[in-house]
Formats: structure tokens, C-alpha cells, sequence
């Protein structure tokens, strides 16, 4: 009698704990199914229809001749193209400069912001103003600050040097055409980075600091030993929503330069974008997208590895 109580007991606990972990399996699929629907329906079922359409010779704008697959054609094209070589070189080389341009500016600024000042939401509010001014405003007027001879960034330069520098062509020189874009895009974007920094940084606990002085610590080591670790996850955060954002560089392009001068400001984007609309090739522009795609999630694939590898 009492082997079978146990027996019994035994199994309805056996029972309970299965219910039980049936629910918590069901709880966490409800909380997990809206980022998961999400997920699919604004990242993976784009870029499966993008790379669909990239197997075909879709045009802009439907024709009499039916569409058919041309299977792996278009990418071939792309890769047998030197402008996009061109252009993925050009972008390569304004993400290398934006990156340390932007994000070490950004950085200085909510330290700055970060102590104890006077107006000091006032002057977050202001260097932040840019982050959420259209980019073609921002084009436009910056466009008149390039302007070549006479142009407000000439004059300032030509008078500070007494007449020795000479007026440049900002825009219409090749040496100098990408250096403009990515000056106007680093002080228009910064200020995004400076919130997410501000934020890291007001969410390290001040106890740390506090520790810090005792042993003795100065400004510097609290810098490097309290400050630096507590921001490791929001400099990856920053590092690679900046790289994703200056793949993305179009805007500035489209209404600036329009790729020129002599294709030296050509970007991935921009060719994606000619492709589709103005030759109405979307089959080929969206094996474009695809690719660049990859090119970005690769990266900050990449770029995640190496931080945590050194430990930053």
C-alpha cells in the first residue's frame, strides 16, 4: 500500500513538472513569436524575394517578353564591371575615414557632455539637432558652404591664411570631392553616437569610480580601467551601426555629386540605385543589394570577432 503511494505520488509530480515545463516552453515561444514575425518579415522575406528578383532579368517596368531566370548572370555581370569596383572601393574608403571621423568625434562629445556643466541639456540638445535634420537640408547647406571660388568654407580658409590657400573645388575635384562627403556626413550624424555614448556612460555606477579614487587612481587610470570597460558594448553597438550606416551612402551622393567627378565619389548604393531606375534593370540592382548585403553582415561579423578578441 504505501509502494503504491509512492509510486502514484511520484508520478504526479513526474506529470506536474512536464506541464510545467510545457508552459514555460509555450511562455517563452509567445515572447520570443513577435520578434521572431518581426524578424521575418522585415529582414529574412526581403532579402529572399531581393535575391528571387536577382535571379531574374526583371525589368522597372513590365514588358510584352515574360520574365525568366537568368540564374547567376547578374551577379557575374556585377563583378565583371569596374565601376562597381570603383564604387565599392569609394565606399570602402569613406567608411575607413567616417568611422574614426564620426565616432571618435561623437566620443569626445558625450564625455564632454557628461560632466557637470552649465546648460548642459541645452548643449546636448543642440549638438544633437543635426542627427535629426534632414539630409538633404543638410545638403543643401552644405552645398553652399563648398561652393567653389566663393564659397563661405573658401573665404574662411583663404582669409585665416593671409591669401595663401588658394580657393578649392570641394566638390568638382576628385582628391578632395569624398573628403567633403565624409566632413558633412560625420558632423551630421554624430550626434546619434553621442546619445548611445551618453547612455554607456551614465550607465556605469559611480560606485566604480568612487573605488577607483580610493586606491588612488587618476583621472586617467579611472578613464582607462573604470570608464573604457564599461563602454565595451556600446562600442561595438556604435562601430557597427556606423559601418552599416556609411554602406549605405547615397544621399549625399545623389544630391552633391551624383558620382562624380570622374567617378570618384560613386558608391554601392548609388550604382544600385542607377541600375533600377534609370536603366530599370531591378533584377541586376537587386543582385547588387544582395550582395552588398552580404559584404555589410560579413563585416560586422568580423569586426564583432575582433573586439571581443582584444577584449574591447
Amino acid at each position: 500500500m504505501v509502494m503504491q503511494q509512492s509510486t502514484s505520488s511520484t508520478f504526479v509530480r513526474k506529470a506536474l513538472a512536464r506541464r510545467h515545463d510545457k508552459g514555460r516552453l509555450m511562455q517563452e515561444a509567445a515572447m520570443l513569436a513577435p520578434a521572431v514575425i518581426l524578424l521575418t518579415l522585415f529582414l529574412i522575406l526581403p532579402f529572399l524575394l531581393s535575391f528571387w528578383t536577382a535571379m531574374t532579368n526583371q525589368p522597372l517596368v513590365p514588358r510584352p517578353t515574360p520574365v525568366r531566370f537568368v540564374w547567376f548572370n547578374n551577379f557575374i555581370r556585377i563583378f565583371q564591371d569596374d565601376l562597381f569596383w570603383t564604387a565599392l572601393w569609394n565606399v570602402s574608403r569613406f567608411t575607413f575615414w567616417i568611422i574614426p571621423a564620426q565616432c571618435g568625434l561623437a566620443f569626445a562629445t558625450a564625455l564632454l557632455l557628461h560632466q557637470k556643466l552649465p546648460f548642459r541639456n541645452l548643449l546636448r540638445g543642440m549638438f544633437f539637432l543635426p542627427a535629426i535634420t534632414s539630409m538633404v537640408v543638410v545638403c543643401v547647406i552644405w552645398g553652399t558652404l563648398f561652393q567653389y571660388p566663393t564659397g563661405p568654407l573658401n573665404q574662411i580658409l583663404g582669409f585665416l591664411s593671409g591669401g595663401a590657400i588658394q580657393p578649392i573645388d570641394w566638390l568638382g575635384d576628385p582628391q578632395w570631392a569624398m573628403f567633403s562627403l565624409v566632413l558633412l556626413s560625420a558632423w551630421q550624424a554624430y550626434g546619434f553616437q553621442m546619445i548611445v555614448y551618453l547612455a554607456g556612460l551614465q550607465g556605469i555606477p559611480d560606485e566604480l569610480y568612487d573605488a577607483a579614487k580610493i586606491d588612488g587612481a587618476n583621472a586617467f587610470r579611472r578613464f582607462w580601467h573604470v570608464t573604457m570597460p564599461g563602454l565595451r558594448p556600446t562600442h561595438v553597438f556604435v562601430l557597427v551601426i556606423t559601418t552599416i550606416q556609411a554602406f549605405k551612402l547615397y544621399t549625399q551622393v545623389a544630391i552633391l555629386t551624383q558620382g562624380g567627378p570622374k567617378s570618384s565619389t560613386e558608391t554601392v548604393v548609388h550604382y544600385m540605385v542607377r541600375a533600377g531606375f534609370e536603366e530599370q534593370k531591378m533584377g541586376y540592382a537587386s543582385a547588387v543589394s544582395v550582395i552588398l548585403f552580404v559584404i555589410v553582415l560579413v563585416i560586422a561579423l568580423i569586426q564583432r570577432q575582433l573586439l571581443r578578441r582584444f577584449n574591447v
